[in-house]
């Protein structure tokens, strides 16, 4: 007796559509500038859980190093290579000038509880930045701060004339090598893979990040002189390639904004007490390092020099930088009262 294996019209209908979800089921891949466990990871593993946890779809993550520099992710997500791309405007003030308004020194609070507000509320950031990145081919998810900028060198330093003649590494940014100018310092840009290196071998007497990454890079071991400036916070925004994006479906453009308002929650969590946090491990770990606050007084000295790196920024940038520095001080002065 044969036995024969029927195919019922729902058991076909079934196979078709398990083969239409595993062809529509991708793998985006996801790069970064940072190492594992870091602010830019913390928000891309959120990414990715969010993403495979209301999705087909899974996410690779590409962390510091494992597919180059800044420059070569940002040129990878442009040519579809990548989906997902995680970059400091420091890095992307190159391609798109205006971008490089978080490198106005004092322009920005340093209390976290404004920046966060800023952050929400700002319709630079929240309406005038996703255009710009649109018109790079970059479709902006998410701008976030990870942290304050921290000054580390190889000499304590309270005045601008105590940086004369230091080399502090840069970004490939020119208005961030403006402000170090202005500071009375010799801009150095390094691509961040030689900053180590290049603070050990005296090639760089200084750099600035957040301290988080000071560190997790351990850079406080060959620049060990901290210094509070108040100047700024570290920023970074979450892009897609705009042609893939737009390319999705309703369902899969939500869930990656879901996705990536789901990161956000979580990475603005995560940073609470971050910085009181790895300050006290690296204090714990060296002996010879110095922490220096900047009084009012000493930050009025650095302040003073801010207005000429403003300048700068609205000569690179032209009428779309004026309207958005505009902008930007009409959203701080909300959050501010000042």
């Amino acid at each position: 007796m044969k036995v024969k294996k029927l195919l019922t019209t729902a058991s076909v209908s079934a196979l078709v559509l398990g083969m239409s979800a595993a062809a529509y089921a991708d793998n985006w891949r996801y790069a970064h500038e940072e190492y594992e466990g870091d602010v830019q990871d913390v928000f891309a593993v959120a990414f990715k859980e969010y993403v495979e946890e209301n999705s087909d779809h899974t996410v690779q993550i590409y962390r510091f190093g494992e597919l180059g520099e800044s420059e070569d992710i940002m040129e990878q997500t442009q040519s579809g290579i990548l989906q997902f791309v995680n970059q400091s405007p420091g890095f992307t003030g190159a391609l798109i000038p205006a971008a490089q308004i978080f490198f106005i020194p004092y322009l920005m609070p340093t209390d976290m509880e404004t920046v966060l507000e800023f952050f929400d509320k700002s319709k630079a950031i929240n309406e005038m930045f996703p255009e710009l990145y649109a018109n790079h081919g970059l479709e902006l998810l998410k701008m976030y701060p990870e942290g304050e900028m921290v000054v580390t060198t190889d000499e304590p330093f309270t005045t601008p004339q105590d940086l004369q003649n230091k080399k502090i590494r840069v970004m490939t940014n020119p208005l961030l090598s403006e402000t170090y100018r202005a500071f009375g310092a010799t801009p150095t840009p390094l691509p961040w893979g030689e900053v180590y290196g290049g603070l050990q071998t005296g090639v760089i007497d200084g750099q600035e990040n957040p301290i988080f990454w000071i560190e997790s890079g351990g850079l406080y071991e060959v620049s060990p002189h901290l210094t509070f400036t108040h100047h700024g916070w570290f920023t970074t925004a979450m892009m897609a390639n705009k042609d893939f994006f737009d390319g999705l479906g309703e369902e899969d453009q939500q869930v990656i904004r879901d996705a990536a308002d789901a990161a956000y929650d979580h990475t603005i969590e995560h940073i609470q007490g971050l910085a009181e946090e790895s300050l006290d491990k690296i204090q714990e770990a060296c002996d010879e390092c110095t922490v220096t606050r900047l009084n009012e007084e000493q930050t009025q000295a650095f302040k003073e020099r801010a207005p000429q790196v403003e300048e700068a920024f609205l000569e690179m940038t032209g009428e779309n930088g004026k309207k958005l520095l505009e902008q930007f001080k009409a959203d701080l002065e909300a959050v501010t009262g000042e």
